[in-house]
């Protein structure tokens, strides 16, 4: 094995243009965050490389400059496959300006796609089906200036799937803890594995080059193997990083022991939670947990349900997971989405995958942008947003129970929870419940067909999917069933005939005494 170890600015000098780059991370989570910097570097400096083929399957980003947005530059990239979008807004304005072509299918299918793409045998997965992904809708484009399809509609035995086309894979930038001399990885610092073993396992099967960056380089002998995951005959490049701010934990902290398992914790370190809309509805929809049950939690609105459950003290009771791998602890939130305080077992993103598509998943708590009359969900397209589908596709069409969760409108929404009352200070300008979804990322109909539990909880409605359609089922104390909920919906909304009120708990400043119950 000969490998090479230089710094980032050399690393990235052999990068070429119109080649394919696949990148990993997740949020700030394992990713080469300083060779992303270098290759921006070197285009602003050089214009060289172009029209690259970017391809990535979890979030990388902060939302402004960090991660993915590093590559936000016109010309250098030509077209972006991915699976979730919504952290990188410098790749985001690419694609909506149609300054790039730009694709987005489920973060499980790339996950399991490098795979394959080792192996060498197709991606033929029944995720996707009746999104927009399908072919028959939009095939997973993202603006007019993509045009060629990259999935395709099957039919084995009776049932249909969508087959994946797959990129010859020139370059990965992925990181690791340690590299000793012969180019073996370590990853015991990182608080998840990702899928950064199928990726060099790809890459170096397409005959391209793997790069690797790393905190630093020890002496060949020293790593204990059961840390290492990516085999030194897997890498070409190792990069010991220049600064340690470019390879932090998360993006928001540096190194935290306890979420690469290697510091205990037991829920009660956690604050309490601040007051506000995103606490009642984490409040409410803790109330649909139930013990021994293996739960995932989405990114968003949806962080803050694990946080209630710790903080009502019944954390402990069901398995919480988080797609990257990371299963059994406390999941952060914001920046240190992705990583768990305390995780019992840390396993491969594909892997994750595998047993959330095989039905594995008791519930799940994802994110709610808009939900039509039938109960269709978009969270993946919607004004001038990409936000991309991430993990959401895989989870809501294979978990048992699916329970969406967002505030009831959008845009300068302002309440204020008092005396186990809900009060409407200032409602937001835009209506989530619409005559029809713009971007079809949770297929209804084929979630009764398939006989999934689902729920709709906002701060002062809760709704449940039926056999025609949603229907409003609770309703806040203190709010006027006609003004502050039915006349923000733009459909004619069933109400179940012995609405309930939610739980005034919910609406008070002390813990609600769920472990109690």
């Amino acid at each position: 094995m000969s490998i090479k170890i230089m710094s980032a600015e050399e690393a990235v000098r052999m990068v070429e243009s119109q080649k394919t780059l696949c990148c990993e991370g997740f949020v700030g989570a394992a990713l080469a965050e300083e060779l992303l910097i270098e290759l921006r570097n070197r285009y602003l400096e050089t214009g060289s490389p172009r029209n690259l083929t970017l391809l990535y399957a979890a979030g990388q980003g902060d939302g402004k400059e960090r991660g993915l947005n590093h590559l936000g530059e016109e010309g250098l990239l030509k077209r972006t496959v991915g699976g979730h979008w919504n952290l990188a807004g410098r790749l985001q304005k690419l694609a909506l300006e149609e300054r790039m072509e730009a694709y987005n299918i489920p973060q499980g299918v790339i996950a399991q796609m490098y795979r394959d793409i080792a192996a060498g045998r197709p991606t033929i997965s029944r995720i996707g089906l009746q999104t927009f992904v399908d072919p028959r809708v939009d095939g997973g484009r993202l603006n007019s200036v993509t045009e060629e399809e990259i999935v395709h509609l099957l039919e084995i035995d009776g049932e249909e799937y969508l087959k994946y086309d797959h990129l010859r894979l020139d370059y990965a930038f992925i990181r690791g803890t340690y590299a000793d001399e012969r180019g073996n990885i370590s990853m015991e610092k990182e608080c998840c594995d990702l899928g950064v073993l199928a990726i060099a396992e790809a890459v170096k099967n397409c005959g391209g080059t793997v790069f690797v960056q790393v905190e630093k380089v020890v002496k060949t002998g020293t790593l204990d193997p059961r840390y290492v995951r990516i085999p030194g005959m897997l890498v070409d490049v190792v990069v010991p990083v220049k600064d340690q701010k470019n390879h932090m934990q998360t993006f928001h902290t540096q190194y935290e022991p306890a979420f690469s398992g290697k510091a205990a914790v037991s829920g009660e370190e956690q604050d309490t939670l601040a007051a506000g809309v995103r606490r009642l509805i984490g409040r409410r929809c803790a109330l649909e947990l139930a013990k021994d049950t293996t739960v995932n939690l989405g990114i968003g609105m949806s962080e803050i349900v694990g946080a209630v459950a710790w903080e009502e003290g019944i954390g402990q009771e069901m398995t919480f997971t988080i797609e990257g791998g990371p299963v059994g602890g406390i999941a952060m939130s914001g920046m240190d989405f992705g990583a768990m305080a305390g995780p019992t077992c840390i396993i491969d993103q594909a892997s994750m995958f595998d047993f959330y598509d095989g039905g594995g998943l008791d519930e799940a708590f994802l994110g709610m942008a808009e939900c039509d009359r039938l109960g269709n969900i978009n969270v993946s397209k919607f004004g001038l947003r990409i936000a991309g589908a991430g993990g959401f596709i895989n989870i809501s069409q294979t978990s048992r129970k699916v329970v969406f969760c967002g505030t009831f409108t959008a845009k300068g929404l302002e309440v204020e929870a008092r005396d186990g009352r809900l009060i409407i200070q200032r409602e937001g300008q835009i209506n989530k419940f619409v005559k029809k979804v713009h971007h079809m990322t949770f297929n209804s109909g084929l979630a009764r067909k398939r006989k999934q539990e689902i729920l709709y909880i906002t701060e002062r409605a809760v709704f449940e999917m039926t056999q025609e359609g949603i229907m409003l089922t609770e309703i806040a104390p203190g709010i006027d069933l006609q003004k502050d909920v039915l006349d923000h919906i733009e459909f004619a909304c069933a109400v179940k005939t012995d609405l309930k009120r939610m739980d005034e708990r919910i609406f008070r400043e002390e813990k609600m005494g769920i472990r109690l119950d």
